[in-house]
């Protein structure tokens, strides 16, 4: 009875924003997960993993150019009902705000959100450096904002989203944040060189993450921060470079993401800030 007056108590406008909230809630009764950098390679494969092997999730798939990706628009014709596909550019904020609402306003919450974007070359802009001769400011720079300032403005912008529970597959005791980052970004595990702008904003991007989880532990947010290696897998990113990778250590996006969901799935409040390997071992900073 209490609860009843209170709800009449409100003003008009806001009850009708709790109602829409509860609609929602209760129209979404599955885990809502974000893949962002969804057009192609590992990220697309995150989408049609995470939509298969969960009948009752919902997937938001964000990208740059929703409509040059074939692969998301053949997802939504096979999972209409629960696939989202969203413009996100993460050089651009603003695009990354009003993903942030849209999400808010469809769905109320994420229970989880992958980072897949980054960049490796792009001809005539962006070569992997294998002298210090060839590094040139503009390169730092692009690989810099591309694989660690927008996945961290991501982040930033869904942490109001991320919550734990929510209906069937959420029974988490922590929200997940996962990004991809690379082995190659390891201070410890660099043994080679070279590579200057792809190893550093890699490794922006692991002490941003590392940084956002102690906050997260230190403000007890239910959500666990980690970081991911994928291995060399064979996509539009590594092609060009897989020529001295053993066969047996080249991976198919299939294989990789199945992997790396794995060890998604088995994260726990404990693991926040931890950067895993595609086999699930850590890999030190």
């Amino acid at each position: 009875m209490l609860r009843y007056h209170a709800l009449m108590a409100m003003p008009s406008r806001l009850l009708s924003v709790t109602r829409t909230l509860c609609s929602a809630a209760l129209k979404f009764d599955g885990a809502v997960s974000m893949v962002q950098g969804a057009s192609r390679g590992i990220g697309l494969e995150f989408v049609k993993q995470l939509l298969e092997n969960n009948d009752k999730g919902h997937v938001v798939a964000t990208c740059r150019n929703p409509n040059g990706s074939t692969g998301l628009i053949n997802l939504k014709d096979r999972f209409a009902e629960r696939l989202s596909i969203l413009q996100l550019d993460v050089t651009m904020e603003n695009s990354i705000e009003a993903t942030a609402r849209s999400i808010k306003e469809t769905y109320g919450r994420l229970n989880l959100l992958i980072n897949a974007s980054g960049i490796l070359s792009i001809p005539e802009v962006l070569q992997p450096e294998t002298t210090l001769s060839k590094v040139e400011k503009s390169s730092l720079m692009l690989a810099y904002e591309v694989n660690a300032v927008g996945p961290i403005l991501v982040i930033k912008h869904m942490w109001p989203l991320l919550k734990v529970g929510g209906g069937y597959g959420t029974e988490k005791d922590v929200a997940v944040v996962a990004s991809l980052s690379a082995r190659v970004g390891s201070i410890g595990d660099n043994r080679l060189g070279g590579w200057h702008s792809y190893r550093s904003s890699k490794t922006a991007l692991n002490q941003l993450t590392k940084t956002i989880s102690v906050e997260f532990a230190r403000k007890k947010d239910p959500i666990a921060c980690i970081l991911l290696h994928p291995g060399t897998v064979d996509t539009d990113l590594s092609r060009p470079y897989q020529r001295n990778v053993p066969q047996d250590k080249l991976f198919t996006k299939e294989f990789s993401a199945q992997k790396l969901l794995s060890t998604i799935n088995n994260v726990k409040r404990h693991d926040n800030g931890k950067f895993f390997a595609w086999d699930g071992q850590e890999i030190p900073w």
